[in-house]
């Protein structure tokens, strides 16, 4: 129903700059995800769009309006917060109904935008339960049931699952998933600091990061073609390896030499990139063990977790940028204080210089 435009969108809070030189297109109908490291301006910049921080710098636009000093009330926005932030003596039918009976409308109204919404979010059993009689994800539930009974333009999300337990962060996530799709006009911004749910939620995910935006992307496209180290390692779990390298041939494909001997890249360098230092950078879950003596790293594993499905093996520091994790499907043993020597597929691997991909000069 509604989409949003942020034209060079900035905050400060007296000579502090919080964040700049935001801009953003999203269009009607996206979920959009906020991630970033802590204290990077991901929940600042979504209050700023809800109306409850002041916009410094620069338009925000939704449906084509200049809504920089329209009150919050006024924007057709509907947030739901990390504090379930439920009335206790309220039923859950009266929670979800408060904002409509305080608009004053007509209760046969009332009752059908309450009913609906219940149905979306499977909270019909527990319309006249109060929310101490609830789980925390049926107390979540309703506080995003609140939201959707106003009908807004756009939801606003504010890590809503963070307080949640493993399992009902899963449970609850799937049906934020499915909410979407019952409403596929809807416009919705997230915010979190789990890349799970970015990634599995995100129609794009745009990453925050030194006060602007460091890439927007489909999850896809920032797992498999991130344009900084920093979005390479902050997109994954565990993050990309980084390792020293220096290309030694040029062209359609790269020749690299590193510390386990010599590897081909498929990304294309120019001539005068000859010679240049970079990191490498690999995904853990495209290491694989070689026996060919030459690969991308050598190292003696320092530490092995058996998670069952896999198996991580994190190495010694010895020539590499930091530590090297390799990630290895299934279970295997025996391989602590072993030396192995690791090697990528030419298509997995990244080369950066100075921060940045070489797919991005």
């Amino acid at each position: 129903m509604a989409g949003l435009k942020l034209t060079n969108v900035a905050k400060s809070y007296g000579k502090v700059s919080v964040l700049k030189d935001i801009n953003l297109d999203i269009k009607t109908g996206e979920l959009i995800v906020f991630v970033g490291p802590s204290g990077c301006g991901k929940s600042t910049l979504l209050r700023m769009i809800a109306g409850l921080e002041r916009i410094t710098g620069g338009t925000l636009e939704i449906d084509g309006a200049r809504v920089n000093d329209v009150p919050p009330a006024q924007r057709g926005i509907a947030m739901v917060f990390q504090s379930y932030a439920l009335y206790p003596h309220m039923t859950v039918r009266d929670n979800m109904a408060f904002a409509l009976k305080i608009a004053k409308m007509p209760k046969d109204e009332i009752d059908k935008a309450v009913t609906r919404a219940a149905d979306i979010l499977q909270l019909t059993p527990y319309l006249d339960r109060l929310p101490k009689a609830l789980s925390g994800g049926q107390r979540q539930r309703v506080a995003i049931g609140r939201a959707i009974v106003r009908d807004p333009k756009v939801f606003l999300f504010d890590e809503p699952l963070s307080n949640l337990d493993a399992a009902l962060r899963v449970a609850t996530r799937i049906e934020i998933a499915q909410l979407k799709e019952a409403m596929p006009d809807r416009t919705m911004i997230y915010v979190t600091h789990d890349q799970v749910e970015a990634m599995t939620l995100a129609s794009r995910i745009v990453v925050l990061a030194d006060k602007g935006i460091a890439q927007v992307g489909t999850p896809l496209e920032l797992y498999e073609r991130p344009e900084t180290e920093f979005v390479a390692q902050f997109i994954g779990s565990p993050a990309m390896n980084l390792i020293a390298g220096e290309v030694i041939k040029t062209g359609e494909t790269t020749t690299l030499r590193v510390a386990g001997g010599e590897i081909t890249a498929s990304v294309p360098t120019r001539a005068d990139d000859l010679g240049l230092k970079v990191n490498v950078g690999v995904r853990p879950e495209d290491m694989v063990p070689t026996e060919d003596g030459q690969g991308l790293y050598s190292g003696e594993v320092d530490i092995v977790e058996a998670l069952g499905e896999v198996t991580l093996l994190y190495f010694q520091k010895d020539g590499a940028a930091q530590g090297v994790i390799a990630k290895l499907p299934g279970i295997h043993t025996g391989l602590r204080h072993r030396k192995i020597t690791l090697t990528a597929d030419p298509d997995k691997i990244h080369i950066f210089s100075h921060g940045r991909s070489l797919l991005y000069h």
